[in-house]
């Protein structure tokens, strides 16, 4: 259970940290939509670890096994297979924390629940499982690359280093021209300062993606429990690491009088737009045609590497050293993963949009 997202374009994920591979299954993507595989390499790499002096040094290639559902470069109608073998493990860099459960990670949720649990770099619950959506998303961007959809995101925030301009003063163009993935090159030099004596104290520190999603035309989304924000928030929400999502002018709206925060409609030729979008560009669960922008909080790594103090499953005091291969700040790599739930969101809802009008 659990391992299912979507309604029309529905993927599942399977696999573990450190088993032969992990994978998913894409059911739902329309028939006849040209595929580049170039560009779901190309979005694994953003993804994949190993990447930068600021990220886990495992090396993985992530190079992923297309097993069904495209030929001759388009979609079939049929379920997507997709297959990327893991090649890195050190299985042995977790022996050591076999009976022990960590601060903060699911080790002991997973033995709570299910009496046993893959310790191996925490087997499901492992960040590597993430990789498979970003293959999914890579898809489902393909679908809304056709609607005029764009999907973007940036670092917006390390530890107390945050971008002060608003997205619409960035270039996001520069996303990709630093390894913190930050649009601002003078506060994305600060962030990766930060994150490097981050990791020099063997500790680690949390951050903020912001989300962009442009094109998206009025009216997709459902009342009431199936809004289009509720499910960018769950699909957020399902990330490791994350804490925190808002929508809009989110948690700063509540210093805002409604005066202020209503956005205000006129229309501009055919097209009826917003003054302001203090709403994010969802009404009512709705989408109203603006940009749809969200913020994503990532807590900090719970891997460390010094000692702390835990118990074992005997219920023991323990100590739990550091050990292994982990980031010291997640957020650089989880831009692409980001980019990827937004786009099966928004892929799902066009397609269960697309179904209600028949």
């Amino acid at each position: 259970m659990g391992n299912t997202f979507g309604q029309f374009f529905k993927i599942t994920t399977f696999g573990e940290s450190h088993g032969p591979a992990i994978g998913v299954v894409i059911d739902g993507c329309p028939a006849g939509l040209k595929i580049d595989e170039q560009h779901i390499i190309d979005e694994l790499k953003r993804r994949r670890p190993g990447q930068s002096r600021i990220t886990t040094q495992r090396q993985e290639s992530d190079t992923p096994e297309i097993l069904s559902g495209i030929f001759d470069g388009y979609s079939t109608g049929s379920p997507i297979g997709i297959v990327i073998r893991n090649s890195d493990q050190r299985s042995k860099d977790y022996s050591h924390i076999s009976e022990k459960f960590r601060p903060s990670h699911a080790d002991y949720t997973y033995q709570a629940k299910y009496g046993l649990r893959d310790y191996r770099g925490g087997g499901r619950s492992s960040a590597r499982e993430t990789a498979a959506r970003v293959a999914a998303g890579s898809i489902a961007k393909q679908f809304l690359s056709v609607k005029g959809i764009n999907v973007l995101s940036y670092v917006s925030q390390v530890g107390p280093v945050k971008v002060e301009k608003n997205y619409n003063k960035l270039n996001l163009d520069k996303v990709e021209e630093n390894i913190v993935r930050c649009p601002d090159p003078e506060i994305a030099e600060q962030m990766i300062e930060f994150i490097d004596r981050t990791r020099k104290n063997q500790d680690t520190v949390g951050g903020i993606i912001t989300g962009i999603i442009k094109g998206v035309p009025a009216g997709i989304g459902e009342p009431v429990f199936d809004k289009l924000h509720a499910d960018l928030g769950k699909a957020m929400l399902s990330i490791n690491a994350v804490k925190g999502f808002d929508i809009g002018s989110g948690f700063e709206g509540i210093n805002m009088f409604g005066s202020d925060h209503n956005d205000i409609f006129y229309k501009e030729g055919e097209e009826i737009k917003t003054r302001t979008n203090y709403s994010g560009g969802v009404q009512g669960g709705i989408s109203n045609g603006q940009d749809i922008y969200f913020r994503v909080a990532f807590k900090p790594v719970a891997t460390i590497m010094k000692d702390q103090e835990s118990i074992d499953i005997h219920g023991d005091k323990t100590t739990v050293k550091g050990k292994g291969r982990h980031d010291p700040c997640v957020v650089p790599r989880a831009v692409p993963i980001v980019e990827a739930m937004a786009a099966i969101v928004v892929a799902d809802h066009m397609l269960l949009n697309a179904s209600a009008s028949m």
